[in-house]
């Protein structure tokens, strides 16, 4: 009663001693430890006593708290039940049991113990709070929401009731609220990560990188091994393109996780951003011992070997990948490439065919698919994939230049000369162009026009040597004989081998 609490805990000890299974002794120290929050040694005494004088009804009680104060909230929940069970009146068990439900995940029936409690307790915070909580587990967001909100009219600074009217709005992914709520919990805990967590998450919803960045880099500053806080610091800073700070982020992700899959393969990808192929590698390869065969790092890896220089490798890459992933539409464009490459023209052609039914109209798979038909000689597929393109695009210059191509070979000289006039109109000022057309008009007898053409292809390139050289055959033609012996000789400088024949 002097409030001496150890020395009275040492005159019952003294008394124990000389008859160890006193009821009323036990009870006394189990109360004392109690105050001492020596809750451990309290639940021993509880329960020794418990064993000697199983009717002691109010000891029940005390060892059900001891055991909600360690924590151990099956144990706990017993003896609240056993205690209201053994004494209807102790409406405080009910309390008891409520909270004890909700730490075992089961809100239904501590919804219940809740109600029953506050049937003769309607003001009760802690049973008002625990309510909502069990509501809010339940999913029954508006009753949840009601009773936080009366909490927070009677303490305006009710973190728990604020954090968890943040939870709320987040899982109903309500921006304004989270943000509204987050503000109000900043106002008087500025460090408060729920807060936080609240705003970078409707940062992220709303595209703002920056701020989900900066907000990401206060968590982690904060809690500097939390696995999740380091990875949305590593995404909001790769989508700004801010590959080193992304890195760390991600290599202190997977620090802390070593088994998370999506971090390893993030950090391929901003490796690779970064040009480090053996680093991108190295993290591709690891999420794969993570799971085997996943499609995105089979493809980055594929993209990484080409980038290596290691066609073969890649190729092979992409083939393990399509066997499995046969509507990866990027990867059949990828392997059509490098088979066009080695001049596996055939193969070529089935990949991009294969691109083209994934993906529809694709100009770029288009291009290399009437490039590998030409090589192949089937000029009319060539021509008529040159016109899809065409017509999807009417200003292409490669469906243009395709096109003008197979004219030439197939002696269409007139259909050749209006593609190659539509590159011009197009703007396109290559020396080839304007040399390839000179010919065309040169052959169709058109001389001032050729003319006219290969001096603009060497007002490009000076010493183009096959346009010297033609220029001065469409000047004899004309007679202008002297003037075109200047155009020889200047084109047996830039290329004597070519003049060869004409002047010897």
């Amino acid at each position: 009663m002097e409030s001496r609490t150890r020395e009275a805990l040492g005159e019952l000890e003294v008394a124990l001693g000389l008859t160890p299974d006193h009821p009323e002794l036990l009870a006394a120290r189990g109360h004392l430890l109690c105050e001492l929050e020596q809750y451990e040694e309290a639940v021993k005494t509880y329960s020794r006593l418990l064993e000697v004088a199983s009717g002691h009804t109010a000891s029940v009680y005390n060892l059900a708290v001891c055991l909600e104060k360690l924590g151990r909230w099956e144990q706990a929940a017993e003896r609240f039940s056993e205690a209201q069970a053994l004494d209807p009146d102790r409406i405080e068990a009910k309390l008891g049991l409520g909270i004890c439900q909700l730490h075992l995940e089961k809100p239904e029936p501590a919804l219940a113990a809740f109600d029953e409690y506050l049937k003769l307790k309607s003001t009760d915070e802690t049973a008002l709070f625990g309510k909502a909580v069990a509501l809010q587990l339940l999913w029954r967001f508006d009753e949840a929401a009601l009773l936080y909100q009366d909490a927070l009219t009677r303490n305006p600074k009710s973190e728990e009731a604020l954090t968890n009217l943040l939870a709320i709005a987040l899982t109903r992914k309500d921006d304004e609220a989270v943000h509204r709520f987050a503000e109000q919990l900043l106002s008087f805990r500025p460090y408060s990560q729920a807060a936080m967590e609240g705003l970078a998450t409707v940062a992220f919803n709303r595209g703002d990188y920056e701020a989900a960045a900066k907000l990401c880099q206060k968590l982690v500053e904060l809690t500097p091994d939390h696995f999740e806080r380091w990875f949305n610091f590593g995404v909001a800073c790769q989508k700004l393109k801010k590959y080193e700070q992304a890195l760390r982020g991600y290599a202190e992700a997977v620090r802390i996780r070593p088994d998370a899959k999506q971090a390893f393969v993030n950090l391929g990808i901003v490796k690779q951003e970064l040009n480090d192929l053996a680093g991108a590698r190295e993290a591709y390869d690891k999420a794969l011992r993570i799971t085997p065969d996943i499609p995105e790092v089979l493809f980055n890896l594929a993209t990484v070997q080409e980038l290596n220089g290691q066609k073969d490798e890649a190729e092979k890459m992409y083939q393990k990948l399509l066997a499995k992933n046969q509507d990866w539409d990027e990867a059949w464009f990828r392997l059509g490439y490098l088979r066009l490459e080695r001049s596996d023209y055939k193969g070529s052609i089935e990949a991009f065919e294969s691109a083209l039914r994934k993906k529809g109209d694709w100009s770029e798979a288009l291009v290399n698919l009437g490039l590998a038909q030409w090589k192949v000689g089937s000029l009319e597929s060539a021509t008529q994939t040159f016109q899809r393109l065409l017509s999807l695009q009417t200003d292409s210059v490669d469906a243009l230049r395709g096109l003008a191509a197979i004219a030439v070979e197939q002696q269409d000289f007139g259909q050749a000369l209006d593609y190659q006039a539509r590159l011009i109109d197009l703007g396109e000022r290559s020396p080839e162009l304007f040399y390839n057309t000179g010919l065309l008009l040169q052959k169709s007898g058109q001389l001032d026009d050729a003319i006219r053409l290969y001096n603009e292809a060497l007002a490009e390139k000076p010493e183009f040597a096959e346009a010297l050289l033609n220029l001065g055959h469409a000047l004899k033609a004309q007679g202008r004989a002297e003037e075109a012996k200047g155009y020889w000789r200047q084109a047996i400088d830039a290329k004597p081998e070519l003049a060869k024949g004409y002047f010897e």
